[in-house]
């Protein structure tokens, strides 16, 4: 019994969703809820907006291929534009090399399946894209910047097989240096990959790290470069839209802008629950629950 105690303990104790980070305390939050971290109450879509006011960014962390997670990005960034701002939707979905295509879509210029073929969706994404329509049409209606935030994959396995020396120099002149050292960044990621601690796992462990480093590093300074190229105005945000494991705790994207003084903003993670979900206050500033997607026949 003691040892099935002990094992439950430390299972707990590398929930993702509920680390001892940043903010104290625990939330109970009910599918099919949003609710606010910052001051532990259910909140509606448009308090997310106004808790952005005066923000540079916001962080959209969701499920990959969850329809209610795809919707309220959607929603996210309808609200933003009857508060007042002007979005840039900075997405993990795209890499960089595809910029000309998303420019194209953001004007109007594309059919949807001239847009599909041309980003080449099915390679650089894959996932259906009738779950993403929602928020690509809020970015053509209303002609907003669409910024593919990502680097070639092939760049991130790299350096997961054989660390940041195993990046070609190509690859190294077009991103930041690594960090490497945020130890709080190093427990999000060791609950991520299976609430067991990597720091034994020799080499390989540190290298996989490496290669989720680098693929935050590279995001961040994809909307640093956009910013840089478009000097933004007060109304402006920049919405970043990829998955939670990206955001959490504030020690993804979110902290590689802020630890080079490109700014803050408010972070929204979105998880899947079919019952009441606990998790930690200081995941996000804003947390969405939904129930799981319904499995195919």
């Amino acid at each position: 019994m003691m040892f099935l105690a002990n094992l439950l303990a430390l299972i707990q104790e590398q929930d993702p969703n509920n680390l001892p980070i940043g903010r104290t305390g625990t939330a109970v939050v009910q599918p099919g809820q949003v609710y606010d971290l910052v001051n532990n109450r259910p909140a509606a879509l448009a308090e997310m907006a106004k808790a952005a006011q005066g923000k540079p960014f916001m962080f959209l962390g969701e499920n990959h291929a969850t329809r209610a997670h795809q919707q309220m990005e959607a929603d996210v960034v309808s609200e933003l534009l009857r508060a007042g701002r002007k979005p840039v939707v900075g997405v993990e979905f795209f890499q960089r090399p595809v910029q000309d295509v998303l420019d194209q879509w953001s004007m109007g210029s594309l059919t949807e399946d001239k847009f599909l073929l041309d980003a080449d969706w099915k390679k650089q994404w894959g996932y259906s894209y009738e779950l993403y329509r929602p928020l690509f049409e809020v970015v053509k209606q209303n002609k907003l910047p669409l910024v593919g935030l990502n680097v070639p994959r092939k760049w991130v396995s790299m350096v997961g097989r054989g660390g940041p020396s195993g990046l070609p120099w190509y690859a190294k002149s077009q991103l930041p240096e690594l960090h490497l050292d945020n130890k709080t960044h190093r427990q999000v990621f060791d609950a991520m990959v299976g609430g067991h601690p990597m720091g034994a796992g020799g080499p390989s462990a540190d290298n996989m790290y490496a290669g989720q480093v680098l693929w935050d590093e590279a995001m961040a300074d994809t909307a640093i470069k956009y910013r840089a190229a478009f000097p933004p105005k007060s109304e402006d945000v920049f919405v970043v839209v990829a998955g939670s494991g990206h955001v959490m705790y504030g020690q993804g994207i979110n902290y590689r802008l802020a630890r080079r003084k490109a700014g803050d903003g408010i972070t929204v993670v979105m998880v899947q629950s079919d019952e009441p979900v606990t998790v930690a206050r200081g995941i996000a500033d804003f947390v969405y629950v939904t129930k799981p997607e319904p499995k195919k026949a």
